[in-house]
């Protein structure tokens, strides 16, 4: 692993992109609002913008515990709607039923980050692309599919399959011994957070590109290689021009 902060010696171009699907190539907010509001016609129950900003500060704090290995996934699904409702005194509901409404519409539900289908059509052919997520496996593969982002990657690797999480490095080996390219120098990771994606792929001893929108400080001892504000920097750190 190399130093945290300290840009890596390449031994060549960049072959290899591993893209984040969540918050980098998709909007996950808003996939998350239209799935809770979906659940909650069904219920028949009001949900006001207040408890959305409640279940995303409770959904966020379960994956970071998922990334530090405290909680498993099996335990992650439904612990974060079972805080949730406990808190809003919601009773009544099947967890099972609402569960599997929430991850269908998590998987229909989809809105593109800057164009970023686009983007990755431009790289293919120049680049080999994977996607790296987090996530329930069908979930990820259905909005994959129906936004036309499964059909421009050459493969995808989803945690539920691998059995392990970003930042770990068992899932980064796993994906990395199933990429074509072999020198670590020559790939690199594009997601926007700092704990799962970037902290993973320094860890793994590939390069890093931070994907920060909002422009928010880094607030960690460690640093990615590069930093963009939009999908279309991407070209800039890749030396290229469309």
């Amino acid at each position: 692993m190399r130093e945290p902060g300290k840009q890596m010696e390449s031994n060549g171009k960049i072959t290899t992109l591993l893209w984040d699907v969540d918050g980098t190539l998709l909007d996950f907010d808003y996939s998350m609002r239209g799935a809770l509001r979906k659940c909650f016609h069904t219920l028949g129950k009001p949900l006001t913008e207040e408890m959305i900003l409640r279940y995303s500060q409770i959904n966020d704090g379960y994956w970071k515990r998922l990334e530090r290995g405290e909680v498993t996934k099996e335990e992650l699904l439904p612990g974060r709607f079972r805080d949730f409702f406990a808190e809003y005194g919601l009773t009544g509901i099947d967890m099972e039923a609402f569960l599997k409404e929430f991850q269908n519409g998590l998987g229909q539900i989809y809105a593109f980050r800057d164009d970023a289908l686009t983007v990755v059509k431009s790289l293919q052919g120049h680049y080999r692309q994977y996607v790296v997520t987090n996530g329930v496996k069908a979930t990820q593969e259905s909005k994959l599919s129906l936004s036309g982002l499964l059909e421009v990657m050459d493969g995808v690797f989803v945690s539920e399959a691998v059995g392990h999480a970003k930042p770990s490095r068992i899932f980064f080996d796993y994906c990395l011994e199933h990429v074509e390219e072999k020198d670590r120098n020559r790939i690199m990771i594009i997601g926007d957070s700092m704990t799962s994606d970037i902290l993973g792929g320094i860890q793994a001893g590939i390069r890093t590109c931070w994907y920060n929108p909002q422009e928010n400080s880094c607030g960690s001892a460690y640093r990615a290689d590069y930093e963009i504000g939009i999908l279309q920097q991407i070209y800039e750190v890749l030396g290229i021009y469309v």
